[in-house]
């Protein structure tokens, strides 16, 4: 799982989607979802300064996922399990989560914090990259949920149309990268990111399979639902 954390408000080469007073607000409504092993991967992606999709964006892949009674999702990008927290509360005991990631330490994290909040079980996690993964995994997915290296956005999105159900979804974060997607002049953090990102959401909204939605909260996640 590769992004950015948030930017400072200064920095003239990226735009904040979201005012943060309306993000704060919409964080102090999340009294339900309190979990102490949610609170120490929170506490672990501060301290080491790791990418983690946030609890706003948290509850919005669960939701996503039990609108749909999704029971099977393929995470391209895993990072240490947080957003796999979500996605496997919401697949329930007889659902799976097939996650991916090519850091070893990030699988052993994860079984740690998820098999602390009785969630591992509904996990398959590979060593491996993203792609290679998904395509040894077989069959069709609810969800395919993408937030690997931001060059490759485009090659997961072509991947992983084909291989979803009807009525299910495309999720993917850092959509708006910053903002950076809406600036005709902008330096990139990667090399190519921003050009990236901008190619896969044009392709998504283009694509006649699909109805397709930008939530703007935190970096930006997009929804493209297969008819």
């Amino acid at each position: 799982m590769v992004d950015s954390q948030s930017p400072a408000t200064h920095d003239s080469n990226v735009l904040i989607p979201v005012n943060p007073e309306i993000e704060d607000y919409m964080h102090s409504l999340l009294t339900q979802t309190d979990h102490p092993i949610l609170a120490e991967m929170e506490e672990f992606a501060r301290l080491r300064s790791f990418p983690i999709v946030d609890r706003l964006v948290g509850v919005f892949l669960e939701t996503q996922a039990r609108m749909i009674s999704a029971k099977r999702v393929f995470e391209f990008g895993s990072g240490y399990g947080y957003s796999a927290f979500w996605f496997a509360r919401a697949v329930g005991a007889d659902g799976c989560v097939n996650c991916s990631d090519t850091d070893a330490m990030n699988r052993e994290r994860a079984e740690r914090y998820l098999s602390a909040a009785a969630l591992w079980q509904r996990i398959e996690f590979c060593v491996d990259r993203a792609q290679d993964v998904f395509a040894r995994t077989e069959g069709l997915f609810d969800i395919c949920y993408n937030d690997v290296d931001k060059g490759y956005y485009p090659e997961i999105w072509l991947m992983a149309k084909h291989r979803i159900r009807p009525g299910g979804l495309y999720i993917a974060d850092n959509v708006l990268w910053h903002g950076r997607v809406a600036l005709k002049h902008c330096q990139d953090v990667e090399h190519g990111s921003t050009e990236a990102i901008v190619e896969h959401n044009r392709l998504i909204f283009n694509d006649p399979g699909f109805d397709t939605f930008i939530n703007p909260i935190r970096d930006g996640v997009i929804v493209a639902r297969k008819k």
